[in-house]
Parts: C-alpha cells; structure tokens; sequence
C-alpha cells in the first residue's frame, strides 16, 4: 500500500488530537463543546485553522475576539499570541494544520 491511512473521531465529546506528526506537516483535530477553550499559547508554525463544525471564536495578539463560521479557513503566522474558544450553543469542530512541522520550523 502506497498511501497512508490516517483517522479522527466523529463525536461530539470533547476530543483534542494529533493526527499527523512528521517532518512536512503537523495535523491536529479538535472538537469543543460550549465553554472549553484551548489554552492561551504562541503559534509554533504557520498556522491554519480549518473549520468544519460551529462557529470558532479567535483572539490574536492584542485584537478583539472575531468570530468564524464553519467554511472558514484561518491562517495565522508564526509566533502569534491566541486564544481559542467555542462560546455558542453548537459544537465547534476544526483542523489546524501546522506547515512546515513545528519540529523543522526554521531548520
């Protein structure tokens, strides 16, 4: 098999994993129900959020807090401060793909 087969959780829990960790790209999948947050850290990568489920809420650096529907790709640059939450009624579920891979980011 020349492919390689990777898999998420499909529920509606509470769910923070890393899907794909090697040298060209950092793929993690999340899901947070009303309240839970991610906490407060700086981008190690580029990084893009990508949203499928609910509506993410986002605060960079010393912005206002902006709010992004499902359909909605983010990218955010390396060494941003964030912070990250679901404050709506509706699961929120994202992707954040880090390119290159934290681990080789600069190298």
């Amino acid at each position: 098999m020349i492919e390689k087969k990777f898999v998420f959780q499909q529920v509606d829990d509470k769910v923070i994993e890393k899907i794909v960790d090697d040298e060209n790209v950092n793929i993690n999948h999340m899901i947070l129900k009303k309240g839970d947050a991610l906490p407060q850290h700086y981008s190690n990568s580029n990084v893009y959020m990508i949203v499928v489920r609910g509506n993410i809420t986002v605060q960079l650096d010393a912005q206002e807090p902006h709010v992004y529907p499902a359909g909605t790709i983010l990218n955010i640059p390396y060494n941003t401060k964030m912070n990250v939450y679901n404050q709506h009624d509706e699961v929120l579920e994202f992707f954040v793909v880090k390119a290159p891979s934290p681990r080789f980011y600069g190298k």
